[in-house]
């Protein structure tokens, strides 16, 4: 079956088929046009004459928009008496399709237009299948209108609309049984003519604020979409003569971070545009996520690192509230406006069950000042970050355990690291650790964390003696932590400690991450990267996220074997602070020539099956593409080759 066709803008998009229709088939990526985590258009279909029209051109992007191009059913000496044209695009929530129906001949046609319509109004963790849920109260009705149709949801306090309108309106709508609804017109076409019917289907859900229309002079095209959303900041990628494979990744990475960002509101109510996590699953702002895409894209679009703070301080915890996972100064891990969120049937709404968000904003807000050379954004956030702090050493482990630490969140996240499927943390027997756990990169970036924020609180914030505490329990940190993570017989870092203390003695990709931190000394840095560059670590394709030849690897499996490319940004980014450019270009080599088999977008996760000749990168089922720190990896391997021709410094 053919992957279906995107659509995407500013938090919301349309999943359709080669034809542009959508249909409510359960597949992998369900179609459909979503917005807020809610489905507002399940069906959208045309028939011709009661015929579904046949594909002569499946729906592609332009310049312009999507477009696909359709014809009457016919036989070879019996070529098709008229064309038609499906143009559509989507802005801020509307899907907007023109169809031109032209006449291949010199007769006057008329042909009998029907647009099947219907809103299910599910909800995205409905999609996903993972579970059912109940929604008692919930009912659906159909309005018709003078333009068209109004579909509306509600269940107490939610509701959910979507509006048809159209240009001629339709001659007919009826009911075709439940809230489906068909609306037909009658169109003329004259001799050798042409003629033009404008769709609009407008969503709106609790809590959103209401778009503008578009202005009337606006077409809507992805042209003006994507003048409008244009970066304030171009910063040139300069990329290195052995290294021109990862242009067009690049420049692919950077559209679809542009098409990625999402409207939210930063700490004053004003409004900002961070990258949403990917599609279809996490288009939504996630604590995580996009704190290491925006550090990815920090050297050539700062503007994403600047709006991506000002949303994760926005929302960051005042309060504690266990079924959240929530503490005072902690950030946030993710954000959902659906239905099953407000109703607390998952506990998404605001959710904080992550370790690693609280630091990686501490890394972010300090990156973004020594990058742009403006400390005016640190200092605005100087409470927010103290107040990280504070979350980190009372809630998050350091005063109790000398660790950041998380325990499993029945109700939500059993883990809270970047690997968060339930099995991924786990001993080389496959048995997972219980209690308190302290996994290993989250003690990376809370040393950098530290070391970052004692220099904005000397610098910026006039704090010289917090910052020789904060440096002080950095450095004690880091002797900590290789003195109980460090394995000798393996010369490899221990993925977690449990409740216990025990080693977690699994071989992983996480451990890549502390050479981005700077947690590990020369020597053990060093040996660490190597290691990672062996064949049981390295397919040929990227870093497993497991070491091959253990128990728990499955190359299929989402944490456990499978390669993503964020996780070999940062192992990349890593390797060139310790020295290693030789082992980062081969592995930003292998990641370029993988997104050139997907026409140089990375998706969010490959199989981890060995490179073999002949045989591209196997995908992994269920990826999110595009998704945005997949987007922003060609970016993050930019700068970690382009190291190799820098001044050399000193590594940690």
């Amino acid at each position: 079956m053919k992957a279906p066709h995107l659509l995407l803008h500013a938090g919301s998009f349309a999943l359709t088929d080669p034809a542009g229709d959508i249909s409510a088939e359960r597949t992998t990526s369900p179609q459909g046009l979503i917005a807020r985590d809610t489905r507002h258009l399940s069906t959208w279909t045309l028939t011709v004459d009661g015929e579904q029209p046949t594909v002569l051109v499946p729906v592609r992007e332009t310049d312009e928009d999507s477009a696909a191009v359709l014809t009457a059913p016919s036989a070879r000496d019996e070529p098709p008496g008229w064309t038609l044209f499906r143009h559509q695009n989507l802005c801020h929530g509307r899907l907007v399709e023109r169809l031109r129906f032209t006449a291949n001949t010199g007769e006057a046609l008329m042909l009998n237009l029907r647009l099947d319509a219907d809103a299910d109004f599910a909800d995205q963790f409905e999609l996903r299948g993972d579970h059912s849920y109940e929604k008692p109260g919930g009912h659906r009705t159909v309005e018709e209108t003078a333009e068209g149709t109004a579909f509306h949801y509600r269940r107490a306090d939610w509701h959910a609309s979507t509006t048809i309108t159209a240009e001629p309106p339709p001659a007919v709508s009826t009911a075709a049984g439940g809230t489906r609804t068909s609306l037909t017109w009658t169109v003329m076409l004259p001799p050798h003519g042409s003629t033009t019917l404008v769709l609009h289907a407008l969503t709106h859900s609790r809590g959103a604020r209401t778009s503008p229309p578009p202005p009337a002079a606006s077409t809507g095209s992805k042209a003006e979409l994507q003048t409008a959303s244009a970066p304030a900041t171009e910063i040139p990628l300069h990329t290195p003569a052995e290294h021109t494979a990862l242009a067009p990744a690049c420049h692919q990475g950077l559209a679809d971070l542009t098409a990625l960002r999402i409207p939210a509101e930063g700490p004053e109510g004003e409004t900002v545009a961070p990258p949403a996590a990917g599609v279809p699953w996490f288009l939504t702002l996630f604590g995580r996520d996009s704190l290491l895409t925006s550090s990815f894209a920090l050297p050539y679009r700062p503007e994403l690192a600047a709006a991506t703070l000002k949303a994760l301080a926005a929302t960051q915890a005042t309060t504690t509230d266990s079924a959240r996972v929530a503490q005072p100064g902690k950030i946030l891990h993710e954000m959902r406006h659906g239905e099953l969120a407000h109703f607390r049937q998952i506990p998404y709404g605001r959710y904080y069950g992550s370790v690693d968000s609280t630091p990686l904003f501490l890394v972010l807000l300090h990156a973004h000042a020594e990058q742009t050379q403006d400390d005016s954004l640190s200092r605005h956030l100087e409470p927010h970050a103290r107040a990280a702090v504070h979350w980190m050493f009372a809630y998050g482990g350091l005063d109790q355990h000398g660790y950041l630490t998380y325990r499993a969140d029945e109700r939500g996240l059993v883990n809270q690291n970047w690997k968060d499927s339930e099995d991924a943390v786990c001993f080389t027997d496959g048995s997972r650790p219980v209690g308190d756990i302290a996994i290993a990169e989250a003690q990376g970036y809370a040393y950098d964390a530290l070391l970052r924020t004692a220099c904005l609180a000397r610098k910026v914030w006039n704090a010289p003696d917090w910052a020789a505490e904060l440096e002080a329990f950095a450095q004690q940190l880091r002797e900590r932590f290789t003195a109980q993570f460090w394995m000798p017989d393996q010369a490899f870092p221990a993925l977690a400690l449990d409740s216990e203390g025990r080693q977690v003695d699994t071989l992983a990709s996480n451990a890549g991450h502390l050479l981005w931190s700077g947690i590990l000394d020369p020597d053990r840095g060093r040996a660490t990267g190597r290691r990672l560059l062996e064949s049981d670590f390295f397919s040929g394709w990227g870093i497993r996220t497991l070491a091959s030849q253990q128990r728990p690897y499955h190359p299929l499996s989402y944490h456990r074997g499978s390669i993503w490319p964020h996780d070999n940004a940062l192992i990349a980014l890593g390797l060139a602070r310790y020295g290693l450019h030789r082992e980062a270009a081969s592995l930003a080599t292998a990641l370029a020539e993988a997104a050139a088999r997907y026409d140089h977008r990375l998706p969010e996760v490959l199989a981890g099956y060995p490179r073999r000749e002949g045989e591209g990168p196997i995908p992994y089922p269920h990826a999110c593409s595009p998704q945005a720190w997949a987007a922003a990896t060609p970016l993050a391997l930019l700068t970690a080759v382009r190291r190799a021709t820098e001044p050399r410094s000193s590594t940690p």
